[in-house]
């Protein structure tokens, strides 16, 4: 076998090299709500404070050392994520118009009804409804307001979707704008 398919000593755990996120398009800001930085800190906390701690004075075995670099790896992308964020704060009083942080019903013409949430590439969560405020999806809501029509540009074809209702609060049921 070449050298160059093997390791000076495969007993060495492979070096843990911190890579970047490459959630973002260049040039792209790092948005954040409030509350997703919130639970971005609190995960870095978690993990760095307790799970490390705990996992480093486990056995050496290969699969702790692996358990330990994914680990590693995600302390590193949690600093990342939060050295590079941009908080946005929703402003007061009731939203006219979708912003990032916004939770919008909208219904499609066949009568269908979702919500989704504009958030930051570090909060999406499909089961949630809250999606990256670079998301197709996000960008056809993005200055749309309550009543009107907006069209959504899909590999499978167009949607249009009406904006019904749009909220600044993260969790509170969406209300009328």
């Amino acid at each position: 076998m070449s050298k160059a398919f093997t390791r000076e000593s495969d007993d060495l755990p492979e070096r843990f090299e911190p890579r970047p996120s490459f959630s973002l398009p260049p040039g792209a800001k790092n948005y954040l709500t409030p509350d997703g930085a919130m639970r971005l800190r609190a995960e870095l906390e978690q993990l760095a404070q307790v799970e490390r701690p705990r996992l480093a004075a486990t056995r050496s075995d290969n699969e702790a050392q692996q358990r330990l670099q994914a680990l590693d790896q995600r302390i590193y992308q949690l600093q990342q994520s939060l050295r590079s964020a941009e908080v946005v704060v929703p402003s007061a009083g009731p939203p006219d118009r979708v912003r990032f942080g916004t939770t919008v019903a909208t219904r499609e013409r066949d009568g269908q009804e979702m919500c989704y949430r504009l958030v930051g590439v570090d909060e999406t969560d499909a089961d949630r409804g809250w999606v990256s405020w670079l998301s197709p999806i996000a960008k056809a809501l993005l200055n749309a307001q309550v009543g009107q029509w907006v069209r959504l540009k899909l590999p499978s074809g167009e949607k249009e979707l009406e904006v019904l209702r749009i909220s600044y609060e993260p969790n509170a049921p969406v209300s009328d704008g």
